[in-house]
């Protein structure tokens, strides 16, 4: 009985855990429209304006939050061992994005459907 009641414990544990990292997805839309971020990576986020950007839609959250952190850090002149990306114009974004703002976009983007989603 100890064993179950940790086990739903911890289950609980993680589902309000999850639900206090998924961002605010009309805020995460606002985010994209407003630094026009469909100009190279189309209004879908999935049909880039050129083969070499990559599709936003249905990735990773966690994956979108780190990749444009570490825009951010490259950005900044955070040492390379920081785990920085270093590029010239989404550096130029992320560097005017709150936590929040990278937070609400990569849950918007991450809901959208594409082939990247997860099929269930």
């Amino acid at each position: 009985m100890k064993r179950y009641i940790v086990t739903l414990a911890g289950l609980l544990l993680g589902l309000g855990a999850a639900a206090s990292h998924a961002g605010d997805l009309a805020a995460g839309k606002a985010v994209f429209e407003k630094f026009n971020c469909a100009s190279c990576h189309g209004a879908d986020a999935k049909t880039a304006t050129d083969p070499s950007y990559p599709i936003l839609a249905g990735q990773h959250e966690d994956y979108l939050e780190h990749a444009l952190r570490a825009y951010k850090r490259g950005a900044a002149g955070t040492a390379a061992t920081a785990n920085i990306r270093k590029n010239p114009i989404m550096g130029a974004f992320a560097a005017q994005l709150s936590d929040t703002d990278i937070d609400n976009v990569a849950a918007w983007l991450s809901s959208l459907p594409s082939d990247l989603a997860v099929r269930k």
